[in-house]
C-alpha cells in the first residue's frame, strides 16, 4: 500500500507525533506527495528541514508566500523564523489552519518534541494540534520493547509510567507501548473530533519487529475501540516504508 494511503495522508492537513521516526516519517509522506508543505506548530529541526524539502521559506505570512511559488519549490518547507541556531519556531494554531484551508495541496506539521528518543508521552502543552486536522499520526518505535523505561530511549519516562500502570525503570512490553499509543492523555491526545487517528509503530526493520509492531497494532485496537481502525507498521527510512496495516 502506498505510504499516503495507509496513513490517509492525501487529506488537507495531517499531524505527527509522538517519537521513534517523526520527522523521518513527515519527510517520508511529503516525498511521495504533491505539492506537499511541510511546517510544524512547535519547533522544528533547521538541518532536518533544509535537508528534506526543495525550498524553505521563512515568513510570518505563509499563505502569501504560497502565492509566489512554482511547481519546482515543492515539497516545500514554512516556517515563521529561527527559535535559536539549530531550531525553527512553530506557527500558531490558527494560522495553520488558515494555511491549510489556503493550500491545494497536503499540509504536513510536526506537533511536538521528543528530543531524538524512540518513544513519549506528551507534556501539558503538547501536542500542538490545529483544530481542523483531518489525520493525526501518533508514533513509537518498536525498538523499545524489552528496553528499560528509562531517558535513554524514553522522553518522559515517568508519564509514560503513569499512564501505562508500570513504574520508571521496569521493562517496556507490547502492552506498555499499546497503553500509551491508545490513550487520551497519550497518542490519542487532543485528536480533533473528525479527526482520523492512525498510530505507527516505526522501525519494524526485520520478521522479529514485525511480530512485535503486530502485537502492539492488536493491543491498541483493544484498547481504542472504534477511535482507532487501523494501526500501520513502517520502516520509514525505506522505499517500501509499509510493513503492515493491521485492520480492526
Amino acid at each position: 500500500m502506498h505510504l499516503a494511503d495507509a496513513l490517509a495522508a492525501r487529506e488537507r492537513m495531517t499531524c505527527v507525533a509522538g517519537a521513534g521516526g517523526k520527522k523521518t516519517t513527515m519527510y517520508a509522506l511529503a516525498s511521495r506527495l504533491d505539492r506537499a508543505v511541510v511546517t510544524a506548530s512547535v519547533r522544528i529541526p533547521i538541518p532536518s528541514l533544509e535537508e528534506n524539502v526543495e525550498t524553505v521559506v521563512v515568513t510570518d505570512d505563509p499563505i502569501g508566500a504560497l502565492g509566489e511559488t512554482t511547481a519546482d519549490d515543492f515539497p516545500l518547507g514554512l516556517v515563521p523564523g529561527k527559535a535559536d541556531e539549530v531550531r525553527y519556531h512553530g506557527y500558531e494554531n490558527e494560522l495553520l489552519d488558515s494555511l491549510a484551508a489556503a493550500h491545494d495541496g497536503p499540509v504536513v506539521v510536526k506537533a511536538d518534541g521528543a528530543r531524538m528518543r524512540d518513544f513519549k508521552a506528551p507534556s501539558d502543552r503538547e501536542p500542538q494540534i490545529p483544530k481542523t486536522t483531518d489525520t493525526v499520526l501518533p508514533i513509537a518505535s518498536a525498538h523499545v520493547v524489552g528496553e528499560p523505561l528509562d531517558e535513554n530511549l524514553v522522553h518522559r519516562p515517568e508519564r509514560v509510567a503513569e499512564i501505562a500502570g508500570i513504574g520508571t525503570g521496569d521493562t517496556i512490553t507490547t502492552e506498555t507501548v499499546a497503553a500509551v499509543l491508545a490513550s487520551d492523555d497519550g497518542g490519542l491526545k487532543r485528536v480533533p473530533e473528525g479527526a482520523t487517528a492512525i498510530p505507527v509503530v516505526n522501525k519494524v526493520d526485520d520478521a522479529e519487529l514485525a511480530d512485535v509492531g503486530r502485537d502492539i497494532a492488536s493491543k491498541v485496537l483493544e484498547r481504542a475501540g472504534d477511535r482507532v481502525e487501523r494501526v500501520v507498521l513502517a520502516r520509514m527510512n525505506r522505499e517500501d516504508a509499509v510493513v503492515n496495516v493491521v485492520e480492526r
